[in-house]
């Protein structure tokens, strides 16, 4: 049976319209490839502003960021605060936080001390500026086994504050460490941490962005006549 040709021209459309599918189909598989570089989310950033921390009983004040919030800590990692000067500087929006553990050079120390069945046992004694550098320092190169580079550079504030700042390089837990002191009666520490998988290349926009904020905050760092 011979079909008629409005048949006919419907069914040519339609076989027409299959062959061109397939033609496509084969142009996109022999087609070349171009990969994408990986990317990470853009991060808006606002402009850096300050402002005071100074608190009547606290023996220091210091400038920080405005998009950033004080927090009373109780405790640091393994230690116990030996007073009520601990805090920390939080930045939520960009999951990060400084870490700020003030001593009295001479004052009582907390630690604790491991135990043959490998308990720890709290144990005080007293603080010694020597150990303290020291204590930082060491803290600072546990980075070393993830750490592409540890740099230490001398601070010396126009607000007359010494101390040490250290920059690590790669995919460490902080990038930033520092500790001030007056070598007599205070000393305080501190760490930039982030609440991420550390990952050098994803955190580098917030950790520069953030690296002012820590350098404003030691520049502008001072110690109270009549702190205690």
């Amino acid at each position: 049976m011979i079909p008629n040709n409005a048949t006919y021209l419907k069914r040519l459309g339609q076989i027409s319209l299959v062959l061109i599918s397939f033609c496509a189909i084969i142009l996109s598989c022999n087609s070349t490839y171009t990969s994408k570089r990986k990317g990470y989310f853009h991060i808006d950033l606002p402009e850096h502003s300050y402002q005071k921390f100074e608190r009547p009983e606290f023996p220091y004040q210091f400038e920080y960021p405005v998009y950033g919030n004080i927090m009373q800590d109780s405790t640091y990692f393994d230690e116990t605060p030996e007073n009520n000067y601990w805090i920390n500087v939080d930045f939520p929006e960009y999951r990060a936080r400084v870490f700020m553990s003030y001593k009295i050079i001479g004052g009582k120390a907390m630690y604790k001390i491991k135990m043959p069945d490998g308990s720890y046992k709290d144990s005080s004694g007293v603080n010694v500026f020597d150990y303290m550098v020291n204590d930082a320092f060491n803290l600072t190169n546990k980075n070393n086994v993830v750490a592409s580079s540890i740099k230490d550079s001398l601070i010396r504030t126009p607000k007359g504050v010494s101390g040490v700042l250290f920059s690590v390089g790669g995919n460490a837990a902080t990038a930033l460490q520092f500790f001030l002191s007056d070598t007599t009666k205070h000393f305080i520490r501190g760490a930039l941490y982030f609440d991420a998988t550390p990952n050098a290349d994803s955190v580098k926009p917030v950790q520069d962005f953030l690296r002012k904020d820590l350098e404003h905050l030691i520049n502008s760092f001072e110690w109270k006549n009549n702190g205690r």
